[in-house]
C-alpha cells in the first residue's frame, strides 16, 4: 500500500507527463528509465529512488524541487517545519526536506546523506536552476562532471555550468547540507 506521499507524488508525475505531451514510451526513451518502472511508479505501486527522479523531472523540464513543490500544492509564504514535505530515497536513505514555501524566487532544500551513500543526478537536472550547496554538518564529496570538491561544515559551493553531478558521503557520519536553488534566467525554479 503506498503511502499518501507517494501517491502524491504519482498523480503529479501523470499529470506533468500528460501536461508535456509524452507517452509513458515517448519518456522512458528519453529517461532511460523502463516503461514498466515508470508504470509503476505513476499508479503508486513503487516510490521512485532520488537518482530516478532527477532523470525523470529533468526530462520533463522540472527541477526536483520544482516536482516536490508541486505535489505539495503549498501556496503560502510561511513553511513550519511540521508541515514541510520529507522524502526519503528508499534505496540509499538519502532524506530530503522541502524547507522553504512553494512558488518563491529560491527553493532550500536541507539533505541528511547516510554514510557511505551517494546520489548522482544527469547534467540536465541542473540546466534548470542555479545550484548552491551548503555543508551544515559532516563532509561531502560532491562530483560536477570531471571535478571533484571535498566539502566539510560551513563550506559552500556554487556549481558552475550543468554536468552530471553526484553527492557522496565519504564519511562515518550523516551529512547534512542545504541545497538552494535559484531560477535561471526565464526559468521557474
Amino acid at each position: 500500500m503506498a503511502d499518501e506521499l507517494t501517491e502524491e507524488l504519482a498523480a503529479t508525475l501523470r499529470d506533468v507527463r500528460a501536461e508535456r505531451g509524452f507517452t509513458v514510451n515517448a519518456l522512458a526513451e528519453r529517461s532511460g528509465v523502463s516503461r514498466a518502472m515508470i508504470a509503476k511508479i505513476e499508479r503508486g505501486d513503487a516510490q521512485p529512488t532520488a537518482a530516478l527522479l532527477g532523470r525523470l523531472s529533468a526530462v520533463l523540464g522540472l527541477t526536483l524541487s520544482e516536482l516536490f513543490a508541486r505535489t505539495e500544492k503549498q501556496s503560502q509564504r510561511l513553511a513550519r517545519r511540521g508541515d514541510q514535505t520529507v522524502w526519503t530515497d528508499p534505496e540509499t536513505g538519502y532524506r530530503r526536506r522541502s524547507v522553504s514555501p512553494a512558488g518563491g524566487p529560491a527553493q532550500l532544500v536541507e539533505v541528511e546523506l547516510p554514510p557511505g551513500a551517494s546520489v548522482a543526478y544527469p547534467a540536465d537536472s541542473y540546466a534548470l536552476a542555479r545550484h548552491q550547496i551548503y555543508v551544515l554538518g559532516g563532509r561531502l564529496r560532491f562530483r560536477e562532471g570531471d571535478v571533484v570538491h571535498e566539502l566539510e561544515t560551513g563550506d559552500c559551493l556554487e556549481l558552475g555550468a550543468p554536468a552530471p553531478g553526484e553527492y557522496q558521503n565519504p564519511g562515518t557520519e550523516m551529512c547534512r547540507y542545504l541545497v538552494v536553488l535559484s531560477a535561471r534566467r526565464g526559468q521557474p525554479v
